[in-house]
Formats: structure tokens, sequence, C-alpha cells
């Protein structure tokens, strides 16, 4: 078969993951963690979404777009299996697929309209910021939710770590958001997104991750996370 599709999305995420560095590896790991899907186009309508909020979770299909040019191939590394171990992509959830199409169930928090634009409030969203949204669907839980399937190698929940901060990143975190801010940086950083070889061992390295409006830096070591500073993005 060889005819071709086109798709547009329906809206585009705007989150605190503004790298894909750091992201959470699945929906729902960073639980503190507030996005917004603006609609767009056409489905940008008050009655595209008409009783949505009857669901408190829903199924966001996207497009991977950052990686879209870089192709894909039959066999991935995925990190849960430390990175070495190649495994068929579609045994995986890699980022790296034939039509570059992922899905998330997330909770819907609220519907909002300003101005004509529509959007939907939502939690524990693991895409970045900019994200196309391709469809949207009900999380139907006696069809979905399926307590007795095996998860195969990953089915366990990732270990978190400790994670500290020194005095000079807390004098950073200020505002009104400062207790949000900190919670989604301690999430995302308890679950050490270093790259998966590095898992476990010290590091002396200094890393960055761009968070909302911060280059948050840190070091792993003593089997914890210590977030250094708080920088302003370049």
């Amino acid at each position: 078969m060889t005819e071709t599709f086109q798709l547009k999305p329906v809206g585009i995420i705007h989150s605190p993951y503004k790298e894909k560095f750091a992201v959470p590896r699945q929906p729902g790991l960073v639980p503190s963690a507030r996005a917004t899907l603006a609609l767009c186009g056409d489905a940008n309508s008050p009655e595209s979404v008409r009783g949505i909020e009857q669901f408190s979770h829903l199924w966001l299909l996207f497009l991977f777009d950052q990686n879209l040019s870089a192709g894909w191939r039959p066999t991935v590394r995925p990190p849960r299996l430390g990175g070495n171990e190649r495994i068929g992509v579609f045994a995986s959830r890699a980022t790296f697929r034939p039509n570059g199409i992922g899905m998330s169930a997330i909770q819907l928090l609220e519907v909002r309209q300003v101005n004509g634009q529509v959007f939907l409030d939502l939690a524990g969203v693991d895409l970045v910021d900019g994200t196309p949204v391709i469809d949207i669907k009900p999380y139907i839980p006696y069809s979905d939710s399926l307590p007795e399937a095996h998860g195969g190698f990953a089915a366990e929940t990732p270990a978190l770590l400790p994670v500290e901060f020194t005095p000079q990143a807390l004098a950073k975190l200020n505002g009104k958001d400062a207790t949000y801010h900190r919670a989604v940086i301690e999430e995302v950083l308890a679950q050490d997104p270093r790259p998966a070889y590095k898992k476990g061992k010290n590091d002396d390295k200094l890393y960055g991750v761009l968070l909302f409006d911060y280059n948050v830096q840190f070091r792993y070591g003593d089997n914890k996370v210590r977030v250094e500073d708080l920088a302003s993005p370049e």
C-alpha cells in the first residue's frame, strides 16, 4: 500500500518542558506538572469539545515533530533496558517511529474559552512545549484500564531518587509559582533523566535542562540529585 495521508493538528501543547531532555518517559510520572492544549483551526470550537468535561482523563495522539526528519529504524534501545539491548520499535514506545505518532493518557482539569480560543487544561502530560496534537479521545475506564495486562520490560514503576536544592538554587525560586515550580523540578529530576547507561553511576558532570523559564543545573552523586543552580536560559 503506497497511499499517503495528510494530518492537520487539532491543537498545540504548552507545557513546562522546553526541550526533549528530561521530559518524563511516560505520562503521569510528573503529576504536579500542568499543561494547556490550545485548539487550532476548525477544531478550535466549543462544539468540538461539548461534553468532554464528563471525562476525567483523555487520550492525546500527537506527533514527535522534532524527530520526524531523523527517520526511524526497525530496532531501538529502550532506556528501561539500560540503553544497550535492542528490541523491535513496535515493542517499544520509542519516539523515532515510522509515522512519528505518540499517545498519552492524561488528566483533564478544565475546559476554558478566552476570546474565542478554546483551551484544555491538563495534568500529567509528557509532551514538549509546542507539540502538535492530532486527535483527542476520551479515556474509557472499563475498556482502557486492564489491570491483568502484562507490562513486559516496563512492568514496574521506575524508582525515584531524592532531590535536594542548594541554597543558591532555592533563592531563585520565588514568586507565586515557586512551590509549583519546585514540585515539578523535583518530580522530573527524581527520575534521573541522564542517559540510560549512566543509571546508578556517580557522575561529576553538570547537567542542564530547560523547565519553565529556568535552566535547571544539576548533578548526580551518592544516589541522589542535587540542583546546583537555576540559571536564566541563554
